[in-house]
């Protein structure tokens, strides 16, 4: 016999009852077909999972192992079950995408799945360099969601009014000329920059200041850090006036090399948000389901990244 989730419930009635009788009333059952259930679960496990006696039936070792994990699997499964209604309800009825978004890939890659998959549903976007201001527009009802990126572990803006979901992490890359002395290396320390001008996106939370951590720790102050938009910062690092930053997903550009830094200093998790109590609440796990796999789909497009995560196979992107 193979365990099942509702091997795992019978389980769970029988401790939270402390006795087979109380356990078979609640779950409406006779006395004994629930006590041989148990046996048949407990020959499916390979031991005993209860000590029944006069004061009831009381978890063995092996018992608790099952419970605990029963304590994980069954919410997680609720969770999944909520999820997927959601998923089918709104997918079907959903009247409109408004999606905001910051500067890179994924903000595309979410437009055509969610137009692919909906084609009758209107899809607009809005982006901008400030992730607060995302937030804002989503918490104003401007927006649905809101596709952005933040540093490492920092906190995403509006935390209380908005429910912010994974979508991925990404390294942050170096880009540099494709005839720079160092753009054939698999792998760069930062301080071998220390002499470089550096030019990046900018935006509205704290990447400047644990770029700037990332260079005092590898033993340098950069020289000067400009911040402009993607199309300039491209164009800058061509020409050799700047090395620049940017996300492991950046797709290969002629006249660009793009190059892991050692040791990972600096990493980008890309989140969606939403306002729990909107309407776009009931649309939200699709809408998650499609920018992360955006998120792989960007990944793949990236040959030096996909190398790269073969020979870091501890970091997770997620998604």
């Amino acid at each position: 016999m193979d365990l099942e989730l509702r091997h795992l419930k019978v389980l769970r009635a029988i401790a939270d009852a402390g006795s087979l009788t109380r356990a078979a009333t609640a779950l409406g059952l006779a006395q004994s077909a629930l006590s041989g259930q148990l046996k048949r679960i407990e020959r499916a496990l390979g031991g005993a999972l209860f000590v029944r006696d006069r004061t009831g039936a009381h978890p063995t070792p092996l018992g608790e192992l099952v419970l605990d994990r029963s304590r994980v699997l069954l919410p997680a499964m609720r969770q999944l079950e909520e999820d997927a209604r959601r998923f089918a309800r709104s997918w079907g009825s959903a009247p409109r995408f408004r999606i905001g978004g910051t500067h890179g890939p994924l903000l595309g890659g979410l437009v055509d799945r969610l137009a692919g998959a909906h084609p009758t549903a209107p899809v607009s976007t809005c982006t901008a360099w400030s992730v607060t201001e995302l937030a804002d527009m989503v918490a104003q009802a401007r927006l649905d969601f809101a596709l952005v990126g933040v540093c490492g572990d920092a906190t995403p803006p509006a935390a209380g009014r908005l429910e912010w979901q994974f979508v991925g992490c990404d390294p942050v890359f170096v880009m540099l000329a494709d005839d720079h002395p160092c753009a054939d290396e698999e792998e760069l320390e930062l301080g071998k920059l220390a002499q470089e001008r550096w030019v990046a996106a900018p935006g509205s939370g704290c990447f400047t200041d644990c770029f700037t951590a990332a260079c005092t720790q590898a033993g340098f102050t950069p020289v000067s850090l400009f911040e402009t938009d993607i199309a300039a910062c491209v164009h800058l690092v061509q020409v050799g006036r700047a090395v620049g930053l940017c996300r492991a997903t950046f797709p290969p550009t002629p006249g660009v090399a793009t190059v892991p830094l050692a040791g990972t200093p600096l990493s980008w998790r890309h989140l969606i948000g939403h306002d729990r109590n909107s309407p776009a609440a009931e649309a939200a796990p699709a809408v998650v389901v499609h920018a992360r796999a955006a998120h792989r789909d960007a990944v793949a497009r990236s040959p030096r990244y996909s190398r790269w995560l073969e020979a870091n196979p501890h970091f997770h992107t997620g998604g």
